[in-house]
């Protein structure tokens, strides 16, 4: 049970309302993270919009998901682990075998591995990489504005993995095991 109020979108006024109608027209549905979210239209929409740039920018929604699984399982975010096996495998159609290595952090794409390493490594050294953390991601063919993007998705699925985790939102995903 979510710690938390749950907003209903039906009932719900003011920029939450207004946010709440978007999201349901882009997806058809407003999942109970983004309800949850919607105690704070600040909170909300800030989430949204990082997300959404981040989903503009080179690494590709295909990347973003993959480090999504990578990071929620280094968390144990169950929530997160759902909502992006689920993404990734009906929206963005990664392979259910890619899906399962990305909650291990793993690639047989020797690109894609470098970048789940170091978003590994940045969740677990908390930001502190050190100059060979960055210069093999580097090295495996990222320039700087890939790096940036890689810690722009660390940091926001850790938002919604600490968000998640804290409000114990109901997961409303086909539920499925974290590594």
């Amino acid at each position: 049970m979510s710690r938390l109020f749950v907003p209903n979108p039906e009932t719900t006024t003011g920029k939450s309302k207004e946010l709440f109608n978007a999201i349901q027209s882009k997806l058809g549905m407003v999942p109970n993270m983004m309800k949850t979210m919607g105690n704070s239209p600040a909170l909300l929409n800030g989430y949204l919009q990082l997300s959404g740039s981040l989903g503009e920018g080179v690494l590709g929604a295909k990347l973003g998901e993959l480090i999504a699984l990578t990071v929620a399982n280094q968390n144990g975010c169950e929530y997160c682990n759902a909502a992006h096996s689920f993404i990734g495998e009906k929206l963005v159609h990664i392979s259910g075998d890619a899906i399962e290595d990305a909650k291990r952090g793993r690639s047989a794409d020797a690109k894609i591995q470098a970048a789940l390493t170091f978003a590994k490594v940045l969740t677990e050294k908390k930001g502190n990489v050190s100059d060979s953390d960055v210069a093999a991601v580097k090295a495996a063919g990222f320039d700087d504005a890939g790096v940036a993007e890689i810690i722009g998705h660390v940091a926001l699925n850790v938002l919604t993995n600490y968000f998640n985790i804290a409000a114990a939102v109901t997961v409303d995903f086909p539920e499925t095991a974290l590594a």
